[in-house]
């Protein structure tokens, strides 16, 4: 699940200009990401990425995250490590590490993708965000951090 705010021309985001994107579970797998969602990053002001134990298991997930990396400046990316620890991330150990391994064997042809991935997400686990090692670590302190965060200066 990704959050966007689409860039309007001359202001900050309203709430009606916030537009969540959820990923689709009908979604077919082993078919490449929708053009939409790419053009819907790269006409956004911010990413919430929310990275969880099975996310590198997802090549749409990876897709999504690469774009996000290719068009956004890091401090408008802003991940929640939900259940996975920021190393994990940034290196690509355990869960990550495990989904890489089968990467590389189904990718084998596409060495520059499993790399693009590899190398959003070490971007993406350098990043000082929200870590969550169960679902009520997350406090109305943290949630208004990331309001504060997004709201107009």
């Amino acid at each position: 699940m990704a959050f966007s705010s689409q860039r309007p021309s001359t202001s900050a985001p309203s709430a009606s200009q916030c537009k969540y994107q959820v990923d689709d579970n009908e979604l077919e797998r082993g078919t490449t990401i929708s053009p939409t969602l790419l053009r819907a990053v790269e006409e956004s002001w911010f990413a919430i990425v929310i990275l969880s134990p099975n996310y590198a298991s997802s090549t749409w997930c990876l897709d999504e995250v690469s774009k996000i990396v290719e068009c956004m400046k890091i401090d408008t990316i802003l991940p929640v490590f939900y259940d996975v620890d920021p190393s994990d991330v940034r290196k690509q150990m355990g869960t990550f590490a495990e989904a890489f391994n089968k990467h590389k064997m189904k990718f084998k042809k596409e060495k520059e993708k499993v790399q693009r991935w590899r190398d959003a997400l070490t971007k993406v686990g350098n990043i000082a965000g929200w870590t969550s090692k169960d679902r009520y670590a997350c406090t109305n302190a943290q949630l208004k951090n990331c309001s504060a965060l997004l709201s107009p200066t």
